[in-house]
C-alpha cells in the first residue's frame, strides 16, 4: 500500500467528484426543462472527449509529466463543474461534458501508469483488484452525495468540484519517480476484426447499452417519480451489482466457451430490461437494475478476455486498446440514441433500446458458435473484472 496509497486516494476522491457529477447533471437538466434529445447529446459528449483523449493522454503526459498533468486536468474538472451551475445552456453544457471527458481519461491514463509502475509482478493481481474496488466503490458512493442538499442542486455542483480539487492533494504530495509514458501502440483494428469479430461486437455493443445506463438512467427513473435519494440508491445498487457479479461470471467463463457464457449473459440483461416497464413498485425495479448491472457490467470484460484468448502476446496493448475505443465510440452514440427514441415513443424506449442491443449481441454470439470455429493462441486468459477506464489499465491486465 506504501507505494500506491495516493495514487488510489486520489483515484477515490476523483470517482466521487465524477459520478456525482454525471448523476447530478441528467436530473439537473431533468429539472430545467432540456427535451430528451437535448439531454442525450449533453450526456454523449462527455464520452466523446472520454473517447478522443485514449490517443491524446499519452502525448499530455509526455509533454508535461504526471504531476503537472494531473493538477491540470484536475483543475479542468473542478473548473468544469462550477461552470456547470453558472452557464445554464445545453449547448455548452454538451461542450463542458466534451472536455470534461477529456480530463478525465488523461487523469485515469496517469494514475493507471503510475499503478502499472509501481506494482511488483507478483503484485499486479493484488493492485489491480484493489484498484477496481477504489473505483467502482468511488462511483457507488459518489450517487449518496446527492443526500447532502436535495433541494439545493447547483449547491452539488461545488461539492462535486472541491472533491476534483482534492483529489489534487494526495498524488502531489508524494515524493515518489513518475514513471514513463511509452508511445501508444499502433491500432489493429482491421486484424481483430478479421479473426476476433465477436470480441469487437462486444465492445461496441456494450458501449452502447452502458452509455445509455451511465448517461440516461437519472433521467429514466427521475420522469418514473423517483425522488433525488431514489434516483442517487438505484445507481449505486446498479453500480454494487455489477461489481459483485462480473467476478462469478468472469470465473465461470474462465472455465467454458466464453461465446456461450456471453449468450446467456447478454440474453439474460435483455430479458430484464423487457421487464422493466411492467416493475410494479420502485424497489422491485431497483432490484431489477442491480441484476441488470451484474450482467451488463460483465460484457466488455468478457469481450477482453476473448480477444486476449485470441490474440499473440505482442498484439495484447493494441489490440484491447481498440477495443477501449470501440466501446467509448458505442458509450458516445447511446445516449444520443437513446434521447431521440425517448422523444418518439416516451419514457419507456430506453430499457427497450437496451433490449434490442443486448438481444442483438446475443443473437450474433448464437450465429457465432453455430457458425465460426473459435481460434485460440497461447494460454487461456483469465478474466478481469473492468471498468471504463484508460488503455493503462489493459496493460497491467496482459502484464
Amino acid at each position: 500500500m506504501r507505494p500506491i496509497g495516493a495514487i488510489l486516494g486520489s483515484v477515490a476522491l476523483l470517482q466521487l467528484g465524477s459520478g456525482l457529477l454525471n448523476t447530478l447533471l441528467a436530473v439537473t437538466a431533468n429539472e430545467q426543462g432540456f427535451s430528451t434529445a437535448v439531454i442525450g447529446m449533453i450526456m454523449s459528449g462527455f464520452f466523446v472527449g472520454f473517447a478522443c483523449g485514449i490517443f491524446i493522454s499519452g502525448r499530455l503526459i509526455r509533454r508535461m509529466g504526471h504531476i503537472r498533468t494531473f493538477a491540470f486536468c484536475a483543475a479542468v474538472c473542478a473548473s468544469i463543474a462550477l461552470l456547470h451551475s453558472l452557464w445554464v445552456n445545453p449547448w455548452a453544457w454538451m461542450l463542458l461534458r466534451f472536455f470534461y471527458g477529456l480530463a478525465l481519461v488523461t487523469l485515469m491514463t496517469v494514475t493507471e501508469s503510475w499503478l502499472n509502475t509501481r506494482a511488483e509482478k507478483h503484485e499486479r493481481g493484488r493492485v489491480f483488484a484493489l484498484y477496481m474496488v477504489v473505483n467502482l466503490g468511488g462511483i457507488a458512493l459518489a450517487q449518496q452525495l446527492l443526500h447532502l442538499s436535495p433541494g439545493e442542486l447547483f449547491l452539488l455542483f461545488s461539492i462535486s468540484a472541491i472533491l476534483s480539487c482534492w483529489a489534487l492533494l494526495p498524488i502531489t504530495i508524494t515524493s515518489r519517480s513518475q514513471p514513463h509514458i511509452p508511445e501508444r501502440a499502433k491500432s489493429s483494428l482491421n486484424k481483430i476484426i478479421g479473426f476476433a469479430p465477436l470480441a469487437v461486437a462486444t465492445s461496441m455493443l456494450s458501449g452502447l447499452a452502458m452509455g445509455a445506463f451511465w448517461g440516461m438512467a437519472p433521467l429514466y427513473v427521475s420522469r418514473l417519480g423517483f425522488g433525488l435519494s431514489e434516483v442517487g440508491l438505484l445507481m449505486s445498487l446498479t453500480i454494487v451489482g455489477g461489481a459483485l457479479l462480473q467476478i462469478p461470471i468472469g470465473r465461470f467463463s474462465d472455465t467454458q466457451d466464453r461465446r456461450k457464457v456471453l449468450i446467456v449473459v447478454a440474453a439474460l440483461a435483455a430479458v430484464l430490461c423487457l421487464t422493466m416497464p411492467f416493475a410494479w413498485s420502485k424497489w422491485s425495479l431497483i432490484t431489477m437494475f442491480f441484476l441488470w448491472g451484474g450482467l451488463s457490467f460483465s460484457l466488455y470484460p468478457l469481450g477482453v478476455a476473448q480477444l486476449l484468448d485470441q490474440l499473440h502476446p505482442d498484439e495484447v496493448v493494441s489490440g484491447s486498446t481498440d477495443m477501449l475505443v470501440l466501446h467509448g465510440a458505442g458509450a458516445a452514440l447511446a445516449p444520443l440514441l437513446v434521447g431521440a427514441i425517448m422523444n418518439l415513443v416516451g419514457i419507456q424506449g430506453m430499457p427497450f433500446y437496451m433490449a434490442v442491443v443486448l438481444g442483438l449481441l446475443a443473437a450474433y454470439a448464437i450465429y457465432q458458435v453455430r457458425h465460426v470455429s473459435l481460434l485460440t493462441t497461447g494460454e487461456h486468459a483469465h478474466f478481469e473484472p473492468m471498468a471504463q477506464s484508460s488503455h493503462e489499465i489493459v496493460e497491467m491486465i496482459e502484464r
